[in-house]
């Protein structure tokens, strides 16, 4: 009784036949766990590269304050130039949106983000504005240091272009991050509390004014060598529902060969 009761449920919930009763247990069992285990590696992946993206970024973002003595601090803008020409969204160069990060040397007062507004015009305290359009970071740091040379004994000044970007998808903390052009995109992920265990990071999507743009986008490539610029979206999908289910599929494959050996056996 209790095997053909076996039988008749698998056959209710399975759509089991005879043809069902000489597949091999084996073929599917290793079918349901090899979709399960398929699963596991695809989101055990995005967990460990958002912790490693996550400790690079706090990295990165600790930066030694700069040497008394009007020395220009551009080690980190420098880094990423590698002499290729600023274009929109690339480089050290700004453009409207952007953010001018200023830190001057025992000024806290003085020290801070600046908008760079629709003009190109960033407005710094005592000194007033300044256009800082198409103004490389090493450029604008040695204009700023004659600047304040006027209200300063030799100040010492750094200066960090950040990009205004957003996001979006499968991340624990979407929003609008200030972005410095020095980071990978795996570190602007991370700003957003790194990708949840849907998120997949192979397919990154970027966004401009509602519109998908046709560039491929890796979590090693920075910041300074994308089309990102400020205002843009970085959308991270999430898994195909094949991979998110894995486990799910994979029990119900496990179950079905178990009912069908007992149905074999009987």
């Amino acid at each position: 009784m209790v095997i053909r009761l076996l039988s008749h449920t698998a056959s209710r919930l399975f759509g089991l036949n005879s043809a069902c009763r000489a597949l091999p247990l084996a073929c599917m069992l290793s079918i349901g766990w090899a979709l399960a285990g398929e699963s596991a590696r695809a989101q055990a992946a995005p967990t460990a590269a958002t912790a490693a993206a996550s400790v690079s970024a706090i990295a990165d973002s600790t930066t030694a304050p700069s040497p008394p003595g009007g020395q220009l601090q551009t080690t980190r803008v420098q880094q990423r130039q590698g002499g290729t020409a600023a274009v929109p969204g690339q480089g050290s160069a700004l453009y409207p949106g952007d953010v001018v990060r200023l830190k001057i040397f025992r000024e806290p007062d003085l020290s801070g983000d600046y908008d760079v507004n629709a003009q190109g015009i960033a407005v710094f305290p005592k000194v007033g504005s300044i256009s800082v359009i198409d103004i490389g970071a090493d450029s604008l740091q040695r204009l700023l240091v004659n600047t304040y040379s006027k209200y300063l004994v030799d100040p010492a000044i750094e200066v960090i272009p950040l990009r205004r970007v957003t996001v979006l998808g499968a991340v624990k903390n979407p929003g609008l991050y200030p972005v410095d052009p020095t980071l990978t995109v795996a570190h602007v992920i991370a700003l957003a509390g790194g990708a949840t265990s849907d998120g997949n990071q192979k397919k990154l999507e970027l966004i401009r004014g509602g519109q998908k743009l046709k560039v491929e986008l890796t979590t090693r490539d920075t910041v300074a060598t994308t089309p990102i610029r400020s205002g843009d979206e970085i959308y991270v999908p999430e898994r195909s529902w094949l991979v998110r289910n894995g486990y799910v599929i994979g029990a119900a494959i496990g179950a079905t060969g178990f009912i069908v050996t007992a149905i074999i056996n009987h």
